[in-house]
């Protein structure tokens, strides 16, 4: 009787982990269990599938048998987060298994354990007392690890090898992998490795997630594309049919203000169908669908949604921010990934040099009014210097001011003198008012990189803005990537006249997609290139087949596309490019606000134009490279 007692008792103990989960599904129980937390949600309290309705499908994907994959590829603001949570609330509960989740770095799965899943656990009843609190002497219980009877959750990052090729994993969960690293120490790919944790499992559930990166180089868009590719849809009021809200169908009103600002009203999107117009509350009030575009796609549901139909988001504020930034490449590139849930796709060559030379106009005196701060970039040749010097405007207006030549060798201190007459020369507006170079960048990277160091550390010395620079390719990185010192020379006892000179690391790659992105403006005013025509000023056509030299390509690294600029051709030169890169970079160094450069061009003017000494504005020491660090 005992022996049969024990019996039982076992098989009981058994079936909770072979019996199949229970016959609810994910949306179901979230409705039923789930507390939001002030702490990460818009809108906190018990979670209601009705306020997000394009997020029951995202969820119940998973007690779908037939799908081993599920991919999101959305903007920001739309509760993917939520999404995975519930999906992690639900298999700690109902369907417990090895679960892991992968951020991009460790860091942020740490900041994810505390954000995220620490207040789930601690708000759902039915999870905190199936998970402890996290405790670091409890091996079971950490904050990158958390056991529940019948399975546990890992969290790790991307490029952390061993985390990613140890144990098998029923349940992969991949965060904003268009963040991930391109591989995991050496050992390769992080998704292919999470993958093959999984294979083993015949129920293997693969959820993949993330905003969009650059085009190319994305690893969420080819997922989604493998997939049933079903965009979230609304019914128009008038003909019925289901069609997708995006940017191309928006129409508004709005104003700028004489400082900028942006104000916006009467906001509407005009249905593709049949043309008439409806306002968000209007569009958002209407049903919902997701309309699949890939219909025969097997074991693969992939979703797209974009922040306009973000319950926390408004169409005023959407289009207010885009006229913001759609002329600054690098903040619209974010605008389009994080609002609108697309890939940004890098623009290529110009297609020839004769568009930009139609372009060219007189000026009437070597700064032309819109003009507020002069910035200088230096390319090192084995036998000469190449400059540039530019001027900026409000919303990076800019202006070619002069381009020359040193022809001189680097390496004698003669060309360095005459370069000092180049940076320190004073330039006229039309009043007579003075203006010098603000800051210099010279490219240190190819020839004579000591005379570079030299010459820059010098310059430091006496307070000027003169910096050595190195520049880094790659995509993801800002232009102004990070500033250090050179270290000493061991080999060379007499280094000290290089040594602790501030370097700027540039992330090249960045620059040269906003410039490329200027350049393709063809009306005055916020981001467009001005040149001149004065033959003495060297805006020759050289000068402007040089600047478009260079174009993106996409090549395989490591297994994966990634964009590069090349040159256009193998004997292409390309120095007018990257010397108005470093006199971009200088702007950016400087973080510059021009509101209150135009204003004290306006007291300088007012105070009278005939000075003894150029009028030059520098950057505050609160901002520019005093936030990264370096002291000035």
């Amino acid at each position: 009787m005992i022996l049969q007692t024990k019996t039982i008792s076992l098989i009981k103990r058994v079936l909770k982990f072979v019996a199949p989960p229970p016959d609810i599904k994910v949306s179901e129980w979230s409705e039923e269990n789930i507390v939001l937390s002030s702490e990460y949600a818009a809108i906190p309290g018990r979670y209601s599938v009705d306020r997000t309705p394009y997020q029951r499908e995202m969820m119940d994907a998973f007690n779908d048998p037939l799908i081993q994959k599920i991919v999101i590829m959305s903007s920001s603001q739309v509760g993917k987060n939520t999404v995975i949570n519930n999906i992690i609330g639900y298999i700690i509960d109902n369907d417990p298994g090895p679960i892991l989740m992968i951020e991009p770095s460790i860091k942020m799965a740490e900041d994810y354990s505390k954000r995220r899943i620490a207040p789930l656990i601690r708000d759902t009843k039915c999870l905190s007392k199936k998970v402890g609190e996290a405790k670091s002497r409890d091996s079971n219980n950490t904050i990158l690890s958390k056991s529940f009877p019948g399975g546990s959750l890992v969290l790790v990052g991307s490029n952390a090898p061993r985390d990613l090729a140890s144990k098998p994993i029923r349940v992969v969960i991949a965060d904003e992998i268009d963040g991930f690293e391109k591989s995991a120490g050496t050992e390769g790919d992080p998704i292919d490795l999470a993958e093959k944790r999984a294979i083993r499992f015949w129920n293997r559930k693969l959820i993949y997630v993330s905003t969009p990166g650059i085009e190319g180089s994305s690893r969420i868009k080819p997922e989604y594309e493998a997939g049933t590719q079903e965009e979230w849809c609304i019914e128009c009021p008038h003909c019925g049919e289901y069609v997708f809200i995006n940017i191309n169908g928006v129409k508004f009103q709005h104003s700028k203000d004489e400082k900028g600002n942006y104000e916006v009203w009467d906001v509407v999107f005009q249905c593709p169908a049949c043309l008439e117009e409806y306002d968000e509350y209007v569009w958002k009030s209407q049903p919902g669908d997701w309309i699949s575009r890939n219909p025969n796609a097997k074991s693969v549901r992939s979703f797209r949604l974009n922040a306009f139909v973000a319950p926390v988001l408004t169409w005023d504020a959407i289009m207010k921010e885009w006229l913001e930034v759609k002329k600054d490449p690098e903040r619209y590139k974010v605008f389009k990934n994080t609002m609108l849930g697309e890939t940004w796709e890098e623009k290529g060559e110009i297609e020839d040099e004769d568009t930009l030379l139609k372009r060219r106009e007189e000026y009437p005196a070597d700064l032309p009014e819109g003009v507020l701060i002069l910035t200088c970039g230096v390319d090192v040749q084995g036998d000469r210097l190449e400059y540039e010097i530019v001027g900026w405007g409000k919303g990076e207006e800019s202006w070619g001011i002069k381009r020359g030549f040193i022809l001189s060798d680097p390496e004698l201190p003669e060309t360095w003198g005459r370069l000092d007459e180049v940076i320190d020369r004073q330039f006229k507006y039309t009043d007579g008012m003075l203006r010098t170079i603000a800051c210099t960048f010279i490219d240190s990277g190819g020839h004579s990189t000591s005379a570079v160091y030299r010459y820059c550390k010098k310059r430091q010395a006496q307070s000027k803005y003169v910096f050595a620079i190195k520049g880094m390719g790659g995509p993801g990185y800002p232009l102004v990537y990070k500033t250090t010192r050179t270290k000493p020379d061991k080999k060379n006892k007499n280094s000290k006249d290089t040594e602790n000179c501030i370097l700027v690391i540039l992330g090249v790659d960045s620059g040269k997609s906003s410039i490329m992105s200027k350049l393709k403006i063809k009306e005055s005013g916020e981001g467009y290139c001005h040149f001149p025509s004065q033959e003495d000023k060297g805006y020759d056509q050289l000068y402007f087949k040089g600047l478009i030299s260079e174009k993106v390509v996409y090549t395989k690294q490591k297994g994966r596309t990634v964009p590069q600029w090349q040159k256009v051709s193998e004997n292409a030169r390309n120095e007018p490019f990257d010397m108005r890169n470093y006199a971009f970079a200088a702007l950016k160094l400087l973080n510059v606000d021009f509101e209150v450069l135009e204003k004290r061009h306006k007291e300088i003017r007012n105070a009278g134009v005939n000075k003894p000494k150029a009028q030059e504005i520098r950057p505050q020491k609160r901002t520019g490279c005093v936030s990264k660090g370096v002291e000035l």
